[in-house]
């Protein structure tokens, strides 16, 4: 392979395609290296995210009038319940976290201004939060009407919904904001 000439882009430059698929594997592979080397050893952020998670979920709850069930003695900030169902157990892979930086390194490495960039990943980060907070909030409900609708809700109808909005924000970053546009179609 051989150097541009000037005033040239390298094939890598002229192909958003190989662009996108380049940066985003690099920032992922980094991302995965980044969290299991360091930040979920480490656990605040993981934490932090459930402890986030658990006070928007209550404050849902208790605005649609559900009483909390009292907090168990182990592990507090990571239970959550109401009255007439049982306590659910938030776990690091439910916290949302994964689901972030997907989303983020999506949004680097797809094509777009970075002041738009720079509003859009954390706006989109808070959305993808609070539907997992309201995909909590729905988990103790549904818990109420019987256990064994947990898992198949669990595993299904929540990740549907929140994975789907996180679809849905790609959507909008390439239609809206990112000035990509088809060929021909200019």
């Amino acid at each position: 392979m051989g150097v541009a000439a000037p005033g040239t882009r390298s094939r890598f430059g002229n192909d958003p395609l190989t662009r996108f698929l380049v940066v985003g594997i690099g920032l992922y592979l980094g991302w995965l290296l980044l969290f299991h080397q360091v930040i979920h050893p480490w656990g605040w952020l993981d934490r932090t995210v459930i402890n986030g998670l658990v006070a928007l979920a209550s404050l849902l709850l208790t605005a649609l009038g559900y009483e909390l069930l009292p907090e168990p003695r182990v592990d507090l900030e990571r239970y959550i319940g109401v009255q007439g169902g049982t306590h659910l157990w938030i776990g690091d892979p439910c916290n949302g976290i994964p689901l972030f930086a997907v989303f983020t390194i999506f949004i680097i490495a797809f094509p777009g201004p970075w002041r738009h960039k720079a509003w859009f990943i954390p706006g989109g980060i808070l959305l993808i939060h609070l539907l997992n907070a309201i995909r909590v909030a729905a988990l103790c409900i549904v818990v109420t009407f019987g256990y064994e609708w947990l898992n198949f809700n669990h595993d299904y109808t929540f990740y549907v919904v929140v994975y789907g909005a996180v679809f849905l924000l790609w959507y909008v970053w390439v239609k809206r904001y990112s000035g990509w546009r088809k060929a021909g179609a200019a």
